[in-house]
């Protein structure tokens, strides 16, 4: 999804820039960085008010918001062929768009559509090997003090140990 929050960084800034003659609108769209990427369900009933106005008040930013929602959903899709049809909707919707960062996003990501549709069937995430990296970042900063490297790939085995074999 870091991808396309570029994307959508790029919308923002290019509907920013199409209102330099209106510098109350402007200020408002260029604030609302923060506002399209939290989720509807996690704002607070105020900051939900103003995410309403503002995409009602603004058609590009209304699109990419409603095809982050939906490109969402193809990753939680509960099997192979609703992720399929959950992906040619996105993506129709996507090219329909005629934003030309979202067309790009999308031509980029077809590459990608077998993995991300397989996502039904293989749910992963990638927390643990975060944190097997996490830990072994600290174990090489406290690794300074170590006179040989064997040492720290010992270190390292030590900090987790798996199957003995």
């Amino acid at each position: 999804m870091g991808a396309f929050t570029e994307i959508r960084n790029r919308v923002r800034v290019d509907q920013a820039n199409a209102l330099r003659d209106d510098a109350k609108a402007r200020q408002v769209i260029k604030r609302s960085r923060w506002l399209l990427l939290r989720n509807r369900d996690n704002l607070e009933d105020d900051r939900a008010i103003k995410l309403d106005e503002l995409l009602a008040a603004n058609a590009p930013l209304s699109t990419v918001y409603l095809l982050k929602t939906e490109l969402k959903e193809i990753w939680f899709a509960p099997s192979v062929r609703e992720g399929a049809r959950r992906w040619k909707r996105w993506m129709r919707l996507a090219l329909e768009s005629e934003i030309a960062a979202v067309i790009k996003f999308t031509k980029r990501l077809r590459k990608y559509v077998r993995g991300i549709i397989a996502s039904a069937i293989y749910p992963m995430n990638s927390s643990i090997l975060e944190g097997v990296n996490n830990r072994i970042k600290v174990i090489k900063r406290m690794a300074y003090g170590f006179r040989n490297s064997a040492y720290l790939f010992l270190k390292i085995k030590d900090a987790f140990p798996g199957k003995a074999r």
